[in-house]
């Protein structure tokens, strides 16, 4: 994507994750803040060494590599002589606010446009641009359980609980730069730009599609089952050695019972008859998982999901941060990158997860602090004269 400019207004995690995307893929994304309503994600830890501030947040940083900060005061009257030379340089403008706070910006889609013709505009807003709800405001915390997802998880004789992580913007990202890229391709046929209005409820909508079509055909409403399946039995988190340690395994047919049967050693409790047919194991699900985490207590998380594969019954460990940082699989893909921060020093940046074969991914600069590069991006982006660049900044147009 190299010589595609993307201006970024968007702000916390769906739209920062998916400019990423396309800065690592060449593109040059420069991120519009202010301090007047500045990214919570600066705020928000883990913070290195345990010292706070903007500049420091870990969460922020691995949104934001690859791209450039310029900090303007979009409350000052002259900030519109910055935005607009920004808009006529930029071909993709991106934000995910809710609806009409770029119009009292005087950046709605057909303003922009009288600007720079050409533009492309993707809005990615919770609910989308227009509908009964278009206003509502919120986070992926809220929003995971307005589009159904808190309702399937947690246990069946509790409250619901959700994720602890906003769900919803991680999909969200991937759905917002592939509707950049086909914004771009559009363009590149038709010369012509357009407003792209993405909903990230909607999007949520593509992960719980077998829920969906569970209702459509049978009115039937999945609920929070814990950690079991419907189809599948033994399925669960099990303890394994150590302090929180844990391995999950799911058994959803008799070949996959015989092999886990065997790894057990072939226990006599397993040749019940009342444990010989899935149906009959999910009549004595509490039985059978409580006999099965007496035997997984004893063994290594990682062994013990080894094992299991090797026999194949699907199994997976329960990974914590140093786990995945030591991680073999995503050491070889080199999926941390660190770069050095002028802040927080070396930082173990995500790497997309896809590769090119003839495409490098470009992961060398580090997330921005806040207005690092105003002046750069004036002066060479924007091709800003001295004396005017001077004068914004004596006026306090830049923060």
């Amino acid at each position: 994507m190299e010589g595609v400019k993307i201006l970024d207004f968007s702000w916390v995690i769906a739209g920062p994750k998916a400019t990423k995307y396309l800065a690592n893929l060449g593109a040059t994304v420069v991120r519009v803040e202010s301090e007047q309503r500045i990214d919570f994600l600066r705020a928000y830890p883990p913070f290195p060494e345990g010292i706070s501030g903007i500049n420091r947040s870990g969460t922020f940083a691995h949104l934001n590599d690859g791209k450039y900060g310029i900090a303007v005061n979009t409350k000052h009257p002259k900030a519109m002589i910055v935005l607009e030379k920004l808009v006529q340089w930029a071909d993709v403008i991106v934000e995910n606010f809710t609806p009409g706070t770029m119009e009292r910006w005087g950046l709605a889609y057909e303003d922009l446009r009288k600007i720079n013709p050409e533009t492309i505009m993707l809005r990615a807003s919770m609910m989308g641009q227009t509908g009964p709800y278009t206003q509502q405001t919120g986070l992926g915390t809220m929003l995971q359980a307005y589009a159904g997802f808190s309702n399937l998880v947690g246990w069946p004789d509790r409250v619901p609980v959700g994720s602890a992580a906003p769900y919803s913007d991680f999909p969200a990202a991937g759905f917002i730069a592939i509707g950049v890229l086909a914004g771009l391709d559009y363009k590149r046929r038709t010369g012509k730009g357009q407003c792209i209005d993405l909903s990230q409820l909607e999007i949520s909508q593509q992960m719980l599609i077998p829920a969906l079509l569970d209702y459509a055909a049978n009115k039937r409403g999945l609920e929070a089952m814990g950690n079991r399946h419907p189809d599948s039995c033994p399925h669960g988190a099990y303890p394994c050695r150590g302090e929180d340690r844990w391995c999950l395994i799911s058994v959803f047919n008799e070949q996959e019972w015989e092999a886990l049967k065997g790894v057990m050693g072939n226990p006599p409790w397993a040749e019940d008859e009342k444990f010989s047919s899935l149906k009959s194991r999910k009549s004595n699900e509490d039985e059978i998982d409580h006999r099965i985490a007496a035997w997984t207590i004893s063994h290594d998380g990682e062994d013990l999901m080894n094992h299991l594969q090797k026999a194949g019954v699907p199994a997976g460990m329960v990974k914590n941060g140093r786990d995945i940082h030591e991680d073999p699989q995503l050491a070889h893909r080199r999926h941390l990158v660190p770069i050095e921060h002028q802040e927080m020093g070396k930082v173990n940046y995500d790497c997309p997860p896809f590769r090119l074969s003839l495409t490098p991914l470009r992961m060398e600069m580090p997330s921005p602090c806040l207005g690092e590069h105003t002046e750069m991006v004036c002066r060479e982006f924007l091709k800003m004269r001295d004396e005017e660049f001077f004068e914004l900044l004596a006026e306090d147009v830049f923060e």
